[in-house]
């Protein structure tokens, strides 16, 4: 897993983006900026540990899909970074762009890279047919993380129910999350039955992810995040709706069942995901 990771960064980085090139001062740094910028890699590296297990061979095909999971993720965060959202002036300890040039070129930044997500789908060396089916779970996981974000948005500020809370981060977060590891399944070719397993799996792993993100909104400090921290006060978090102790207490439960879920899966794409998840 480390030495694919170590060989998709590689990938990135020699990425062709001359498509953006242009008069315009910027606009091409823009577009690479925040995704070369860092990140955990956490959705790629789903997807890895799904193909590493049963179809190695096509590890390097699967580059192109798994940026393509990397750019959509990086233009959200991008337009969740936006004044008329978050307004955040940092991300991945880097200023951002609506800070650091405008907020017309960050707009026009994640528009692009949202894009260029399924630009890589369809120019990457699989079957039509693989093709179609990793840009329906894409997009529909797309569709899903936007109406969790309007309604994040919507309601700031008004306290909503935990099955409120949960609707919204189940499509804002979860939804990605399932799609990487949905994706992985597909490249993988594995049965309909084990698909739909790993896309269960990665639903709940999303949630665990966004309430370990809010645990440690409240707790963590912004040079170890590199994102401004105690910056969910007026959202729907689930530190403000159930309150520091009882968040950590759902946390815990979540991993839980996310332990014995994991051990029914396949010895190796269950070998796999506990090497990843290991740190978190």
């Amino acid at each position: 897993m480390k030495k694919t990771l170590i060989d998709f960064e590689d990938f990135l980085k020699s990425n062709d983006t001359s498509i953006f090139e242009s008069f315009h001062p910027y606009f091409q740094d823009a577009f690479w900026e925040m995704v070369v910028n860092g990140g955990k890699r956490f959705r790629p590296s789903l997807l890895f540990s799904v193909v590493l297990a049963h179809r190695k061979e096509k590890i390097k095909d699967s580059f192109y899909i798994a940026l393509a999971l990397e750019v959509l993720h990086t233009y959200s965060l991008i337009h969740d970074d936006l004044p008329a959202m978050d307004n955040s002036p940092l991300r991945r300890g880097h200023t951002t762009l609506h800070i650091k040039y405008d907020e017309c070129g960050a707009i026009l930044a994640g528009d692009a890279l949202n894009t260029y997500a399924f630009h890589l789908i369809s120019n990457s060396n699989f079957s039509d047919k693989i093709k179609v089916e990793i840009t329906k779970s894409l997009s529909f996981s797309a569709l899903k993380m936007l109406l969790g974000q309007a309604c994040d948005c919507y309601f700031e500020n008004k306290k909503l129910s935990k099955d409120k809370v949960d609707f919204i981060h189940l499509n804002k977060t979860a939804a990605l999350i399932a799609s990487s590891l949905e994706i992985g399944g597909i490249i993988a070719l594995l049965d309909e039955n084990a698909i739909k397993k790993l896309k269960f799996f990665g639903t709940k792993l999303g949630l665990y992810f966004q309430i370990r993100d809010d645990v440690l909104d409240s707790t963590s400090v912004e040079s170890i995040e590199g994102k401004p921290t105690n910056n969910d006060t007026s959202k729907n978090s689930y530190v403000n709706l159930l309150g520091i102790e009882k968040a950590k207490e759902t946390k815990e439960k979540l991993k839980n069942e996310l332990l014995l879920e994991l051990n029914t899966m396949q010895d190796n794409i269950q070998k796999n995901l506990k090497e990843l998840l290991q740190s978190y």
